[in-house]
């Protein structure tokens, strides 16, 4: 989107500065207002500008997809152990219970987490990740008795 953006400013100047000049009239600036603000943060930093008003995003903040990828990666991975463990550890009969609790756990964990690296509140976050949670594993253990697969763990 960035570099679409970069190619629409060199290709097509005068139609990137109507754009950001509608969108300050619609919020309510007057046609003249609207486009002596669109000229001079245009001039300022054209790119940044379009991309802030248009696409809502920052040129500065873009996450890096490899990164995010490798982020990714090693979140699944940790966030496997605990169930992992807790599905070749335990003796045959209690692997259920355990696996069960043990993801609980890592949800409350995570949403925990992420609700303080995110900024929001630990109290609504982690039990809406357990609670969702205990209701698909509710739903796959019911779903697996009526196809005959419980058995198999």
């Amino acid at each position: 989107m960035i570099e679409k953006e970069l190619s629409e400013l060199v290709e097509d100047p005068d139609a990137e500065l109507a754009e950001p000049t509608g969108l300050y009239r619609a919020k309510g600036l007057s046609p003249a207002t609207a486009a002596q603000v669109a000229v001079e943060l245009t001039a300022h930093d054209a790119l940044s500008a379009h991309l802030s008003e248009e696409l809502n995003i920052s040129q500065n903040e873009v996450a890096n997809p490899w990164q995010a990828a490798y982020a990714s990666a090693v979140a699944f991975t940790v966030g496997a152990v605990l169930p992992l463990l807790a599905i070749l550890l335990p003796p045959t009969e209690l692997r259920i219970p355990v696996t069960f609790i043990a993801v609980l756990l890592a949800l409350a964990l995570t949403g925990t987490l992420s609700a303080a690296i995110g900024g929001s509140s630990k109290i609504t976050s982690a039990p809406r990740l357990v609670i969702g949670g205990a209701l698909a594993l509710a739903a796959n253990c019911g779903i697996g008795s009526v196809l005959g697969a419980s058995g198999l763990i």
